[in-house]
């Protein structure tokens, strides 16, 4: 059996009737299953774990943007997390019996309908694009949603599929292929914004820190502290720990703590294979975290 997951990031993360509502719809697909859904209000942001073949996740999809698109206007979200549409991300990631090429092939046939369909503007990323300026996300996302019509009338900023300005409620997408990915969070006990956006700068690789890592500095008001945000990209080549480490090293400068982190979504079990998570003080984590769990429970491991 061929097995792909997609973890597709959806830009609503308050309201609990639409959210659950979205994923609800979802399991009605026969031949997908859903391994993991985490919703942030911070962020205003949720994300959903799901595997299958191709067929099941090609519907999943359209199905995804057939109910977001009726509930979600950008025009009133207001998130720490960048996002430039209502279905911010959808990234497609071999998993068993699969390859990068099955991916890639997938990620442009739902990028072209969904483009079709929905008179959307997409964008393909990371090993689905030919070009260069659209490889990294951070790239397509840099100016948000508020600044996406400036931006796309640059002719390096034409869209892959679908029209050259944005939706005026949802925006634009981007649809790629990419290898596994950990999105890891640490809390730091201080709330000065401006601390966590230097250590994110200092720390992420395209400032010539760690290698594989992307990071942003957000604040949680509702907590009273703020947040380093990552995403690792390639956590053998740069692990976890010295993740960790670095921001905790970093934080120390400033004379402040680390209070916890966090890993949003599923992880590879790899990724902690060689330490405790306690070393990272990684908040209420479990085995249900680990991506392998799921694929065990649903037979497809």
């Amino acid at each position: 059996m061929t097995v792909i997951q997609c973890v597709p990031n959806i830009s609503e993360g308050r309201r609990s009737e639409i959210i659950s509502g979205l994923a609800f719809n979802l399991r009605r697909i026969q031949g997908l299953r859903i391994l993991d859904f985490s919703a942030d209000s911070a962020h205003h942001r949720s994300v959903i774990t799901m595997v299958g073949e191709r067929t099941p996740l090609h519907s999943a999809i359209i199905l995804l943007f057939e109910n977001a698109l009726n509930h979600i206007d950008l025009r009133s979200h207001r998130g720490e997390h960048p996002r430039i549409g209502a279905i911010d991300v959808v990234p497609f990631i071999p998993i068993k019996n699969s390859t990068m090429v099955d991916c890639i092939e997938l990620a442009k046939a739902t990028a072209a309908e969904v483009a079709k369909k929905f008179n959307i503007p997409v964008y393909l990323y990371e090993e689905a694009t030919t070009n260069p300026t659209h490889k990294n996300l951070e790239n397509i996302r840099r100016g948000g949603f508020e600044g996406l019509a400036m931006k796309m009338r640059e002719s390096e900023w034409k869209p892959d599929f679908g029209p050259s300005s944005p939706h005026p409620s949802v925006g634009a997408t981007i649809i790629g292929a990419r290898r596994p990915l950990i999105a890891y969070n640490v809390n730091l006990n201080t709330n000065r914004l401006e601390i966590a956006k230097n250590i994110a700068a200092t720390i992420r690789h395209s400032n010539g820190g760690l290698s594989y890592l992307k990071a942003i500095g957000v604040s949680l008001a509702e907590r009273g502290i703020v947040q380093v945000s990552m995403n690792l990209t390639n956590y053998e080549e740069t692990s976890l720990p010295l993740v960790f480490k670095t921001v905790q090293r970093e934080a120390a400068h400033y004379k402040i703590t680390v209070l916890e982190s966090e890993i949003v979504g599923l992880i590879p079990e790899a990724a902690l294979a060689s330490f405790e998570p306690q070393l990272l003080g990684l908040k209420n984590f479990s085995k249900t975290q680990l991506l392998e769990t799921h694929l065990k429970e649903s037979d497809y491991y």
